[in-house]
């Protein structure tokens, strides 16, 4: 899937920073397809996550829990976001042991997520690269705010937000942490980091 490819940042802030999606092939494993999405999310809940979604429902901080797991479907798309290898790799460890018969992507860096497949004993079907960015990126905002704005793959966090909530962390309207979960309810699939966001939020507000 290509919409948590894109994710921006340098290899310390993206080491904390790991998607897990899960669906169905369609004409091939749809059948009871839902029940095992459903599952992926539960095993991902069990590490606390740092955000779950559903693209067809929305995310934890739009919709609840429970909401999300009763709105599962064979047509789903399923996301856990976790912030360090650590748990990633004991969520593969659940999901290998639960042999759900599903496709599941990782996405986070290449060496990382290398080296967590590795010591469980598993071997990527595939491997996929983000081509950049291409065309006129003069256009594009900062490095900075497209750090935070490549957390969600369908484009969903504006720019001029993410400078607003700067502005206001700033002048102590908000919190870094409450601006990143209002950046991370924008974000339907629940691909959005919202802690990550929190930091970098926090950073660009202190330069």
């Amino acid at each position: 899937m290509t919409h948590t490819l894109h994710r921006r940042g340098t290899e310390e802030s993206l080491g904390r920073d790991y998607v897990l999606l899960c669906m169905a092939a369609k004409g091939i494993n749809e059948e009871g397809s839902d029940e095992a999405m459903r599952e992926f999310l539960r095993i991902n809940l069990r590490h606390n996550p740092v955000n779950i979604g559903d693209m067809r429902t929305g995310n934890r901080f739009n919709s609840s829990v429970d909401e999300i797991l009763a709105k599962v479907t064979s047509t789903s798309i399923v996301h856990g976001v976790f912030k360090d290898r650590d748990t990633v790799t004991k969520v593969l460890g659940d999901l290998q042991k639960a042999d759900l018969g599903m496709s599941v992507v990782v996405s986070g860096p290449f060496s990382c997520v290398g080296e967590m497949l590795k010591s469980i004993g598993l071997s990527p079907h595939s491997e996929d690269y983000s081509g950049g960015i291409w065309g006129n990126t003069a256009k594009l905002p900062p490095d900075e705010i497209l750090e935070i704005t490549t957390m969600c793959g369908h484009a969903m966090v504006a720019s001029n937000l993410v400078k607003s909530l700067v502005e206001k962390i700033r002048s102590g309207e908000k919190s870094a942490a409450e601006a990143g979960q209002e950046l991370a309810r924008l974000c339907e699939c629940g691909i959005f980091n919202p802690g990550r966001a929190a930091d970098l939020l926090k950073a660009m507000a202190e330069n």
